[in-house]
């Protein structure tokens, strides 16, 4: 796990910090006519070292829960994710979190205590949710519609009444209502074989990587022109969809020595050949 860990996280960030977000402060000092320098830095990337960090923080459960698959932790956490009481005690600690790190705004997660401790959190939870398997899945997709109605009830009275601003721990319990409501439909409507998703997926993770340099390139060409903001937004965004695929497309998944940097696994000789050969054939 952790060897897995160090090639597909640690190696991407650390070339992240090197060659890739310099490349979007290089075009953030242009634009602002501001002297060029390298300067590395986390940046956006910043979320792939806390993940690093919860697997180190959590390794010693997971290699527990491997060894005692049937002991009594793992009873209890199938047990209490299978049925609603997980839910809640999911939630619950979510409410803690931010009752106690107090973060102002609820939003500001980036480079963080408050990020650094919700996305320990939900780390844990997602395992926890996968690993007490099928009762799981089957209460969120019976409950997908509760939590849909519930968190649009929240975020419609956050937007009428309160400017969009609320206390953390509604912030909080909202947020959970979506994810909930995202995993509900997601097991009902996307937990199938599909070629598209199975290319997205692949993609999500040098898309990450690449999107904010792509972002901040689109931006330095489209915002000097007399065009309406409107128009400005979606070229931008059409630019750097399009920008990013066709990078991940034609450049990171096709060079063998770009895929780990990008958390892409190494294709085998072998198996690289193989595929060539039933493309031609």
């Amino acid at each position: 796990l952790l060897k897995e860990r160090f090639v597909r996280i640690l190696v991407p960030f650390i070339f992240g910090i090197i060659a890739i977000v310099p490349l979007h402060v290089f075009v953030i000092l242009d634009y602002y006519d501001q002297p060029l320098r390298y300067q590395p830095s986390a940046g956006h990337l910043w979320f792939l070292g806390n993940i690093f960090a919860y697997v180190l923080l959590l390794a010693p459960l997971f290699f527990y829960l491997k060894k005692y698959n049937e002991g009594k932790i793992a009873r209890g956490i199938k047990w209490l994710f299978g049925n609603p009481l997980g839910l809640l005690v999911a939630m619950l600690v979510m409410v803690s979190e931010v009752l106690i790190v107090k973060p102002s705004p609820f939003e500001l997660y980036a480079q963080t205590w408050h990020g650094f401790f919700i996305g320990l959190l939900a780390f844990f939870f997602g395992f926890c949710f996968v690993y007490s398997g099928d009762k799981f899945w089957a209460m969120i997709s019976k409950g997908k519609w509760i939590f849909l109605v519930v968190a649009a009830g929240l975020y419609t009275y956050r937007y009428l009444e309160l400017n969009l601003v609320a206390a953390g721990y509604m912030m909080s319990i909202e947020s959970c209502l979506w994810i909930f409501s995202a995993f509900g439909f997601a097991i009902k409507y996307l937990n199938r074989p599909s070629k598209a998703l199975s290319y997205l997926s692949q993609a999500a993770y040098p898309v990450y990587i690449i999107h904010m340099f792509m972002l901040y390139g689109a931006c330095w060409l489209i915002f000097p022109m007399d065009l309406p903001v409107m128009v400005q937004f979606i070229l931008v965004v059409a630019i750097t969809t399009v920008g990013c695929l066709g990078l991940y497309e034609f450049v990171i998944r096709r060079i063998g020595f770009l895929r780990p940097l990008f958390g892409l696994k190494v294709i085998p000789r072998k198996t690289e050949e193989l595929n060539l050969e039933v493309k031609e054939a």
